[in-house]
């Protein structure tokens, strides 16, 4: 996701009080656990702020395995909460909401761009998603947001895991998706597991450091900001 971080005073501290026993909620409801079947759709969603007083989500849907653009929608709607580290899924789940309601065709399980358990608290906006929307999602992220890691080979397809700093805790996988490249940080959300979030974004990578389902969302992105400016 594409986060809008602008400069000001500390946020509210009975904001963060209640932001945080919203994540606290959240977590006890989020479940690691295989798909039930292989997928036939995947969609991807990305969101970006072309102001800072507004936000553009989007879903894309793809067949799989074939990776063919089945969907495209949008969501454009002003920002409703302020900026508070640690708390961006707020800021972007109730569009992405809206913009998954636009969807003819749902998908199966859904690639985030951003992180799933991988968050301090265990509920990055893949696992948030997923537990509003009650479908099965994990993220794949182009920054770190907690843990160690090992650098993985220079190699595509090098994977190292991504743990708990404290605890060791497996809470992500390091992926290099195209020789050469930064890695990406994969995690599940909801209703899915690691396994299967590692399988799939490998599977949907055609070339470029992304995996298409984000890939094309952040694409469409920037072609569905070119309507609301």
């Amino acid at each position: 996701m594409a986060y809008f971080r602008p400069p000001g005073p500390p946020p509210d501290p009975a904001l963060v009080r209640s932001l945080t026993a919203q994540q606290q909620e959240l977590r006890q409801r989020v479940r690691a656990k295989p798909l039930a079947h292989e997928p036939h759709l995947i969609g991807g969603c990305d969101s970006s702020f072309p102001t800072p007083e507004t936000i553009l989500s989007v879903f894309v849907v793809l067949k799989f395995p074939s990776l063919e653009l089945v969907e495209k929608v949008y969501s454009y709607a002003p920002v409703t909460m302020p900026y508070v580290p640690g708390f961006l899924s707020f800021r972007e789940a109730g569009n992405v909401v809206q913009a998954f309601a636009k969807l003819i065709n749902k998908p199966d399980v859904v690639m985030v761009d951003g992180h799933g358990i991988a968050h301090p608290r265990r509920v990055g906006i893949a696992a948030h998603l997923g537990v509003l929307l009650d479908v099965p999602t994990f993220g794949v992220a182009k920054n770190k947001l907690t843990g160690t890691f090992a650098e993985p080979g220079p190699e595509k397809g090098s994977i190292t895991p991504l743990t708990d700093a404290k605890t060791g805790e497996l809470i992500g996988e390091v992926i290099r998706s195209k020789d050469k490249v930064l890695p990406l940080f994969v995690s599940p959300g909801h209703r899915c597991d690691q396994a299967t979030a590692t399988r799939l974004t490998l599977a949907c990578l055609r070339g470029y450091k992304l995996p298409e389902p984000t890939r094309l969302a952040d694409y469409w992105a920037e072609e569905f900001k070119k309507e609301v400016r």
